[in-house]
């Protein structure tokens, strides 16, 4: 029988208002919204709703905020009877995975999410490191590039076919950019984060979490998680607990985790959560699937 996958967004995909009108317009959005906002210590609401953009970018705001919108949007397409047999996440939007396979209540998946956003945050600000798309190479050739550039510079998300994003130190990353053009990169891009994400400059961000997580009252249910650093099935509360370490400062296999897909039989992907950048990447891995993207109330509306 054909499958369904919901896939979240990560960071990037935020925008001042986002979540606003779902929660001004739905009496269920509302009340998820506000029991979420309620288990934070700071105020996400104002952030999230009214910005100022600036704040929001900052990581430990961006990751919460970006969580809380995709799980809200869950509970309301779950509320019209569509539910997954699949569930990835792409970077953060693996912490939404989790609370939409019920790994994890909503409240824990996005209080644990506010505590890796802060976690990076803090060792981003000590590491002096930044990332950089690379268009228009394979990953194979971009891994091949890294090994010759002096300093940490790592391939962390594979994307799609065409696009990868390198991270590590922000000499090594100008130095790859030039190498990479040199091999044959139509474009080498400094990304605007505040960090190194998914590099091994953020091991101690791992370490952090890792200890966080035993907090946390985790669940296997009978949703499958594909997870972002190996593209497998997560089995067990341990495979769990073992993809939250290794993700903070391991790769986005989103390539790998998208053809797993469509190993198991998925045909239909809904995108839940702001924007639409992971549709975009999956039909340029594989265009057979039917996407649809869930971000707002409308959206919900024109689900038959």
């Amino acid at each position: 029988m054909a499958k369904v996958a919901f896939v979240f967004p990560g960071q990037g995909a935020q925008y001042v208002g986002m979540g606003k009108e779902l929660y001004e317009n739905n009496e269920i959005a509302r009340k998820e919204f506000d029991s979420l906002f309620s288990k934070l210590d700071f105020d996400l609401k104002t952030v999230m709703f009214e910005g100022p953009e600036e704040a929001l970018k900052e990581t430990k705001n961006t990751q919460p905020a970006i969580v809380s919108m995709s799980l809200v949007l869950t509970k309301l397409l779950e509320e019209k009877g569509i539910k997954p047999d699949f569930v990835a996440g792409h970077s953060v939007g693996e912490y939404a995975a989790f609370g939409a396979a019920g790994y994890l209540s909503i409240e824990d998946a996005v209080k644990l999410t506010a505590a890796r956003g802060k976690f990076m945050n803090d060792v981003a600000q000590k590491v002096n490191g930044g990332m950089a798309a690379i268009i228009g190479l394979e990953s194979d050739k971009i891994v091949e590039v890294l090994k010759t550039v002096d300093g940490v510079v790592e391939a962390v998300n594979f994307n799609e076919p065409k696009q990868t994003v390198i991270a590590g130190q922000k000499d090594a990353i100008e130095k790859a950019c030039v190498a990479l053009k040199e091999a044959g990169a139509r474009r080498a891009m400094p990304l605007a984060v505040s960090g190194p994400f998914h590099s091994s400059l953020m091991k101690e961000a791992g370490e952090k979490l890792k200890e966080e997580a035993n907090n946390y009252d985790f669940k296997m249910t009978d949703v499958k998680l594909i997870a972002n650093t190996t593209a497998d099935i997560l089995t067990s509360v341990e495979d769990i607990k073992e993809e939250i370490y290794a993700q903070s400062f391991g790769p986005v296999k989103w390539v790998d985790t998208v053809k797993k897909m469509k190993e198991q039989g998925v045909t239909t992907i809904y995108e839940i959560g702001p924007g639409k950048v992971l549709s975009g990447l999956i039909k340029k891995i594989d265009k057979e699937f039917e996407i649809k993207n869930i971000e707002k109330l409308e959206d919900l509306q024109n689900i038959m």
